[in-house]
């Protein structure tokens, strides 16, 4: 039987991984096997780069914070080894960076996730992924506002122009002395 101080301790992490579950803007629970060490960590520097916490966590320890969360659609995706990547700013980059691994490394794989406080599968997380990053979006936001402006300037300018080329090729004529 374990010592209270090691039900202490897990008692802790599944508190403070509960709390990060229902702040996070995302999660991905991802199935962490066949992954090696040098892509492991140019991936865990890629999430700390994008502000997403990552961890290998326990099935049970996760099952648990599921049980407090209400999340409890996402316990049958628990088999094997998982890691959770919770961010709590950009809700599209974890699934994005994740996804990029798995479709590198064959045993790597998308579980689910949790968005907005519902839990997800797979195909959404991927399907996240593939949404163009927010300053991406905006810039095209931006590009679609001014384009008309830009069509319309050049428009008048055209007019501008030709009403200046007809006055530069018509002599002016000289009154007769």
């Amino acid at each position: 039987m374990p010592s209270e101080k090691i039900l202490e301790q897990k008692k802790a992490v599944v508190e403070a991984l509960a709390e990060d579950m229902r702040n996070a803007a995302s999660a991905v629970l991802v199935k962490y096997e066949g992954i090696t060490v040098d892509n492991d960590t140019k991936m865990r520097a890629a999430l700390r780069a994008a502000n997403v916490k990552y961890a290998v966590i326990k099935n049970t320890l996760i099952s648990k914070a599921c049980d407090q969360t209400g999340f409890e659609a996402l316990k049958p995706q628990l088999e094997g080894m998982n890691a959770l990547a919770i961010s709590f700013d950009d809700p599209i980059a974890p699934a994005k960076i994740l996804k990029e691994y798995a479709e590198k490394i064959e045993t790597f794989e998308i579980r689910g996730g949790l968005l907005e406080g519902a839990v997800v599968d797979a195909a959404t997380v991927n399907e996240l992924a593939d949404i163009p990053s927010k300053e991406i979006l905006v810039a095209k936001l931006l590009g679609s506002i001014q384009s008309p402006l830009y069509k319309f300037a050049y428009a008048l300018q055209a007019i501008v122009d030709k009403e200046n080329e007809g006055s530069e090729e018509a002599p002016a004529e000289t009154p007769a002395e």
